[in-house]
């Protein structure tokens, strides 16, 4: 199994499916792939990876979404992950929150939805060059 892992985070069953399918193609099964329907759920994943010593490479996460919010969600695995490449996938997004993003958690990225497949890889595989 791979020490590495990707993480994507969305609300929405559809994003996850497509991104579960594009990034399989293009990252596994070098890189573990995690998704995660919630940010209470991603949050647990990454603790599961910290205690067998997975290191989270990529987080993908969605802004707007029920409880935590990407940018308060992405803020926390910096503080979790600080090495952890950082991206928001979104169709919307507050300018504040991005901004506050870029500064407290060293986002890499902002990509709106819907998003090009290749933008999406290049992206990625930036972050884990």
């Amino acid at each position: 199994m791979s020490k590495f892992a990707i993480l994507c985070v969305d609300d929405e069953k559809m994003v996850l499916n497509s991104l579960k399918d594009q990034l399989k193609k293009h990252f596994h099964p070098k890189y573990l792939l995690e998704f995660a329907e919630s940010t209470e759920e991603a949050l647990e994943i990454i603790t599961d990876m910290q205690s067998t010593g997975i290191e989270l490479m990529v987080v993908i996460s969605d802004w707007l979404m029920p409880g935590m919010k990407g940018d308060e969600f992405l803020i926390k695995v910096h503080s979790l992950s600080p090495d952890t490449a950082k991206m928001l996938l979104t169709g919307q997004a507050d300018e504040k929150a991005i901004d506050r993003v870029k500064t407290e958690a060293k986002l890499v990225a902002m990509i709106s939805k819907p998003w090009e497949e290749k933008e999406l890889v290049d992206i990625i595989q930036k972050c884990l060059t």
